[in-house]
């Protein structure tokens, strides 16, 4: 129980602004790292906020409320869950600025509310004006690769060109021409070794697996996938067998080998040559499986095998029944690989428009491929956004100083005591550039009056440019700085109902039981007759 609202209102805040704080010098491309190790004691070496708050129990019910809302921009954007975090963090923190004012707390709260509220339902208004530029063709590498540039960076400083090229050639190799983009069709295989330069993308599927048979390398592949062990069927019904001689006894185990060499000969004269397996794999099995030159491959996960299916165009068999034309899947080549020193099998598929691509990614460490397949995630993530809608704003905080400027000068023509509410939030705006700033080691007050004085002559699209070792701006449309519309959009209006949300908030009630002494338990069964 706390004493009085005012304290529970400030301590609202207070949880919000050190979870705020924990992601804000993880922002930008020069971001630190946060060491965060989980309840299972898994460690993760990243910047990625989503990941941190994933990770981390945040138990206070107010800061879990940040969370959620950075957990909304993961599944609606699939990035910029940082900039909700720390744009909602700012906002409060001005907010408690202006609930010490004087008014009491439920009216000035009242107050910062409407004028959030307005604040943020103008600056969606202005934010389409701000739009610098469009994509013009989804299907062209070079130029995905430049708009995904920007999603890279963040999370893998110096290594963007390469990666982002390589997210694009998957990303334009799946998609569709119904312009339906799912990102799940692109998977990711992490193998030690190398370095990320010699990370590559296959148009198929890649597993970290060995083939159980003798033959490892099948062209032109006719695929049967079975979700049953590759074995004989076993009856529900235990049976008893009573054998009198030796001879009986040899028909008997001849009579389950003949049974086994039919059925692998039956998948082997429809026409397959790779068999794929979700159980284990029998001895027998094995044996007929080389004698009709079959490779077979065994998957344990039911996921990848559903994900081989669609990308070979199978269907999974309940049973070991040969498979019909229609059931079977295609692929030009199916072959056992090594890379590095770890055995890979590989799906390929040759021609461009298949189904699933897979990023190889290579490294020295696992912490490390970790945080290249989440940088990977968020460039997928982001061509999934350009298909939804092609708009781009200019990055480097130059959009945020552009509104920050556009809604202080609305801000001056409302009357009353929203006014203040408003310039707060437009104030707020500069926490971008600032974190970006701080986080490059340049001093963050020369950085936004430089981009104030810019913005004043009409530049919109000039940003921080944080490549240069003082402060210094520059044009963020020339330099390819550039972030997606509906990223913006999104994050404006999340980290804005978070932080109403948590304002509208005066008193935290934790149902827990009561305290006192535990009720005696006395003793069981007390009304039954002892004789019985």
């Amino acid at each position: 129980h706390y004493s009085g609202l005012e304290e529970a209102v400030y301590r609202n805040i207070q949880a919000c602004k050190e979870l705020a704080q924990t992601t804000r010098t993880a922002y930008g491309p020069n971001g630190m790292n946060k060491m965060v190790i989980n309840h299972l004691e898994k460690l993760f070496v990243t910047n990625d906020a989503a990941t941190i708050l994933r990770e981390l129990e945040v138990q206070h019910p107010a800061a879990k409320m940040l969370v959620m809302a950075s957990h909304m921009q993961e599944q609606e954007v699939g990035d910029g869950t940082n900039f909700v975090l720390v744009f909602a963090g700012v906002l409060l923190e001005l907010a408690e600025d202006l609930l010490r004012m004087g008014l009491s707390v439920s009216e000035a709260s009242y107050r910062v509310i409407e004028g959030y509220e307005k604040a943020c339902k103008k600056a969606l208004e202005i934010l389409p004006d701000l739009v610098c530029c469009s994509a013009k063709n989804l299907r062209d590498v070079e130029e995905v690769a430049s708009l995904l540039h920007t999603s890279v960076m963040s999370k893998q400083y110096g290594n963007e060109r390469f990666l982002a090229k390589l997210i694009a050639q998957a990303c334009v190799a799946i998609l569709p021409d119904s312009g339906h983009f799912n990102v799940d069709n692109i998977r990711v295989c992490k193998i030690v070794g190398a370095g990320i330069s010699a990370s590559s993308v296959l148009h198929g599927m890649v597993f970290k697996k060995e083939t159980e048979g003798d033959v490892t390398s099948v062209k032109d592949a006719k695929i049967a996938v079975y979700s049953c062990p590759f074995d004989g069927m076993i009856t529900e019904t235990k049976g008893t067998v009573l054998i009198k001689n030796a001879e009986e006894l040899m028909n008997f185990s001849k009579g389950e080998e003949n049974l086994m060499d039919l059925q692998v000969k039956a998948i082997a004269d429809s026409g397959a040559n790779v068999v794929v397996t979700g159980g284990k794999v029998a001895d027998m099995a094995l044996h007929y499986a080389n004698k009709y030159n079959l490779m077979l491959v065994r998957l344990n996960s039911k996921w990848d095998l559903r994900r081989l299916c669609k990308t070979v165009g199978a269907t999974a068999l309940p049973r070991l029944t040969p498979p019909t034309l229609e059931e079977m899947g295609h692929c030009n080549s199916v072959y056992l690989s090594e890379v590095g020193d770890t055995q890979v099998v590989v799906f390929k598929h040759e021609k461009e428009d298949g189904a699933i691509s897979t990023i190889l990614i290579r490294g020295s460490t696992d912490n490390l491929m970790d945080d290249i397949e989440r940088a990977v995630d968020d460039g997928v993530n982001t061509f999934k956004v350009l298909t939804r809608d092609k708009r781009l704003v200019p990055g480097g905080g130059a959009t945020e100083i552009e509104l920050a400027k556009q809604i202080t000068s609305y801000g001056e023509t409302c009357p009353g005591l929203d006014q203040y509410a408003i310039k707060k939030f437009a104030e707020a705006f500069e926490a971008i550039p600032r974190a970006l700033a701080e986080n490059s080691g340049v001093k963050a007050n020369e950085v936004i009056s430089k981009l104030y004085a810019v913005h004043q002559e009409g530049k919109k699209n000039v940003g921080f440019d944080i490549e240069a070792e003082a402060a210094a701006v520059k044009d963020m449309l020339e330099a390819g700085v550039l972030d997606t519309y509906l990223g913006k959009f999104w994050g404006i209006k999340l980290a804005t109902n978070a932080a109403v949300t948590v304002l509208r908030v005066d008193q935290i009630i934790m149902a827990k039981p009561a305290g006192g002494p535990k009720p005696p338990s006395g003793k069981k069964d007390w009304d039954e007759d002892q004789n019985d």
